[in-house]
């Protein structure tokens, strides 16, 4: 007997997303590095300068719905296991170092062929939709969030 997918709703994509992460997360411990610090280094890996230190911390609250300080924390965990550094020329400002940039480097192409597995055989069109649908539900849930503060 075969049952039918289930509905896209919250549970379907909790489910989704703890996979995902506690994939993440074990390939993770190996570089001693949380998920929390591997969104807020991935941030600054990416950018093309300098990252202003609020707006990484804020897009990293924004992201994970936590607290500020927490991911303040974060950040000075990172600068502390030099993986990022304040930019001498604006210490307002982070930047990475090439031990980060190793890190980020390593872990994305250990996690990579895992991500090609799971994906993979799923058509285009379905991914698109997916994603569509996904990043509608985001803009909903994080507006109705709002409208609680």
């Amino acid at each position: 007997m075969t049952t039918a997918a289930p509905t896209v709703d919250g549970r379907v994509i909790a489910l989704a997303h703890y996979a995902g992460r506690g994939i993440l997360e074990s390939v993770l411990v190996g570089y001693g590095v949380t998920f929390q610090q591997s969104v807020t280094l991935r941030l600054v890996a990416v950018a093309d300068e300098p990252v202003p230190r609020d707006r990484l911390v804020g897009q990293v609250v924004d992201s994970l719905k936590v607290e500020e300080a927490e991911i303040r924390d974060v950040v000075e965990k990172l600068v502390a296991a030099g993986l990022v550094e304040t930019d001498p020329a604006q210490a307002s400002r982070l930047r990475i170092t090439d031990s980060g940039r190793e890190l980020y480097a390593r872990s994305a192409a250990e996690t990579a062929p895992i991500s090609a597995r799971i994906y993979a055989g799923i058509p285009a069109e379905d991914l698109a939709a997916a994603g569509r649908v996904l990043t509608l539900v985001t803009e909903r849930a994080n507006a109705e969030l709002a409208a609680l503060k």
